[in-house]
């Protein structure tokens, strides 16, 4: 089967390979994939700008679904021909406390499809049963594929941070789970500022389409004075770091308000260089947030299912998989909002 491998662990050291079928286990099905997400860390593999380790050779790709092709002997609730979405974590220990307590998307010995084990970037992907979902009718495969970012986003606003009607909520980094997070916040009733770059010029049209209060570009506008505008002078209640970037973590200490939270969803390989004096003076929070849970799946498809959030802005481009490179391109150049490939 064609597959996207990430061979090496240099600049580009990425490539189509014919790779053999995988074999199942008794807890496992076969899953045919029928679309899978291009994710930013994909984009790192592949440039080797890696915020974390990576196993090589490895087929890329996390967000995934598709249709059961075969199952195990002792998976039950699942049957071959079921429309289905996998989570990401293919491997938990199953005994420490957190994944006792259902937190084992902070197992310290986790491994992910894509870069731990085995990803979706190909035909056939063996995963666990616990790590299935069904899709909810009507919900079209390349939609359900970006269940997973959506369940970033989700846990980030509705289970880690504060979020209520009417209250100002800034986006800083309009990527796909930025644009998510936007969405979730404003399901929740928030008045919503997206701020990017000049760069992100494509993704704030999406952010225009989807619809915010304001969409603001923090090289043309000063985003300081916006928010202040919308907030009576005192700065947002919450914002969301979907950047990564130090600047944008600057700018979001310097818009956060008193006794407000900071949500820090995006990764950042560099050292912060500078002083979080501006978090004490304010006495803001400030939250940590990784991957999700069982939970936060089932409402995030529920979610897909009400039609509650906008996903044709956010699907902009979807490629058979021996154009992964174009995809890749369109990502890394933010021409892509959300890229979906499919297996050929």
């Amino acid at each position: 089967m064609k597959a996207v491998v990430k061979y090496g662990l240099e600049d580009k050291n990425v490539e189509l390979r014919d790779m053999p079928e995988p074999t199942i286990g008794a807890d496992d099905v076969l899953l045919e994939v029928e679309s899978a997400g291009v994710c930013g860390s994909d984009i790192e593999f592949w440039r080797n700008k890696l915020t974390y380790p990576i196993n090589v050779p490895v087929i890329q790709g996390h967000e995934f679904c598709g249709v059961i092709r075969d199952t195990g002997s002792n998976v039950r609730g699942f049957k071959v021909g079921d429309r289905v979405v996998s989570e990401t974590a293919a491997y938990i220990c199953g005994v420490c406390e957190f994944c006792r307590s259902g937190e084992y998307n902070v197992c310290p010995e986790r491994l992910g499809f894509g870069y731990g084990v085995h990803g979706a970037f190909t035909r056939y992907v063996k995963v666990p049963q616990r790590c299935l979902h069904h899709i909810p009718e009507g919900v079209p495969f390349e939609y359900a594929a970006l269940t997973e970012p959506i369940s970033v986003a989700y846990n980030a606003v509705a289970v880690k941070s504060e979020v209520k009607p009417g209250e100002l909520v800034v986006v800083i980094g309009p990527g796909p789970i930025g644009l998510f997070a936007a969405q979730i916040a404003k399901i929740h009733g928030a008045r919503v500022v997206v701020a990017g770059l000049t760069a992100d010029a494509k993704r704030l049209q999406a952010a225009e389409k989807i619809g915010f209060e304001a969409v603001i570009d923090v090289q043309k506008h000063d985003l300081v004075k916006e928010v202040n505008c919308r907030s009576n002078g005192v700065g947002a209640p919450l914002v969301i770091d979907a950047a990564g970037a130090n600047a944008a973590f600057a700018q979001a200490m310097q818009v956060v308000r008193r006794n407000g939270q900071i949500t820090k969803i995006a990764w950042n390989a560099k050292p912060l260089d500078m002083s979080l004096d501006p978090l004490v003076a304010k006495a803001a929070t400030l939250q940590g947030t990784s991957s999700h849970t069982w939970r936060t799946w089932e409402n995030v498809l529920l979610l897909l299912a009400a039609q509650q959030l906008n996903m044709e802005a956010m699907v902009t481009h979807v490629l058979p998989i021996t154009e992964w490179e174009h995809a890749f391109e369109a990502a890394e150049h933010r021409q892509a909002v959300k890229a979906v490939l499919q297996p050929v």
